[in-house]
């Protein structure tokens, strides 16, 4: 079950895509499908089927860029780099976009994430991810698409951002939190950072779990709901290995209205600095067995 309707500003499920892309209210639609351990393989595997009509996005090339390690292993692009980007891909001012992977939201969300902090409003992830649409026994193709350029106008900044020195100021009052899973968590993360793996939003289809269960899953950190003193420009803030995960996890919070800012260095930043500390083992604040199964 969905955790947004189909009308949601989040996400769209693939019933409602469907509907649009027959009915001629296509979306510009961006696969955005990524795989760390394998360069190049969203490219090869996009070339082996893909949503009708859809556009590749190189996450690495196009939704990040190279730099520095104490930047972390992908960096906010910058901004004149992802105007061209989303103009290639098609995108005007107008337009409605959806994005979608193979990992049920994971890697898309670093797309809806980029967009949305560019100022455009209109982006959902497709609930699911590319398992939902063949699961539901809709077609795949292999025709190249080719969109006419779009004429957007990028306008970034719209959504909360922090650095390591506000993150670590976040961790230290509890209100940081890592997407990653719990393993790479014990393994190393911020001191004061409470586990919160990205992936456990997830049910077994793939798709986001129901409003009870997330509601019910977070309320287990925010008992007391949003703190009156946040250290920064918003309320709480979420890392995870180089800011992908992580911001699917802002779009799962977006969804319950809780604002969150995204710390994009995430933790490939903070572990490439000799001046930050790490903390190993299970960390404070709940049992992260206890997150994942949702209670």
């Amino acid at each position: 079950m969905s955790a947004v309707p189909e009308t949601s500003h989040i996400t769209i499920g693939v019933a409602e895509l469907a509907d649009r892309l027959r009915d001629g209210r296509r979306p510009v639609l961006l696969d955005v499908r990524y795989d760390p351990q394998r360069e190049g393989s969203g490219h090869a595997a996009f070339a082996q089927g893909h949503i009708p009509g859809a556009v590749h996005v190189d996450l690495p090339g196009e939704l990040a860029r190279p730099g520095r390690s104490e930047e972390g292993r992908h960096p906010l692009p910058e901004p004149g780099d992802l105007q061209a980007s989303a103009r290639r891909w098609g995108i005007n001012e107008d337009s409605d976009i959806v994005v979608y992977d193979t990992r049920a939201g994971l890697s898309a969300g670093r797309a809806w994430w980029l967009l949305r902090w560019a100022g455009l409003e209109s982006v959902r992830i497709l609930d699911g991810g590319l398992g939902a649409w063949t699961a539901s026994g809709h077609p795949l193709s292999l025709e190249p698409s080719a969109p006419l350029p779009g004429d957007v106008v990028l306008t970034p900044g719209r959504l909360p951002v922090i650095d390591a020195d506000q993150a670590a100021e976040y961790a230290r009052r509890g209100l940081l939190f890592d997407a990653r899973g719990s393993d790479a968590y014990e393994r190393g993360h911020i001191p004061g950072a409470l586990s919160l793996p990205a992936a456990a939003n997830l049910g077994e289809a793939g798709t986001l779990l129901d409003p009870e269960a997330l509601r019910a899953r977070y309320a287990a950190l925010l008992p007391g709901g949003q703190p009156q003193r946040p250290p920064g420009p918003a309320p709480f803030a979420v890392y995870c290995g180089s800011g992908v995960a992580a911001a699917f996890q802002v779009s799962v919070l977006a969804a319950l209205d809780i604002p969150v800012a995204l710390y994009p260095g995430s933790w490939s930043a903070w572990s490439a600095d000799p001046r930050r500390e790490a903390a190993l083992g299970p960390g404070p604040g709940p049992d992260p067995a206890d997150l994942e199964s949702g209670g």
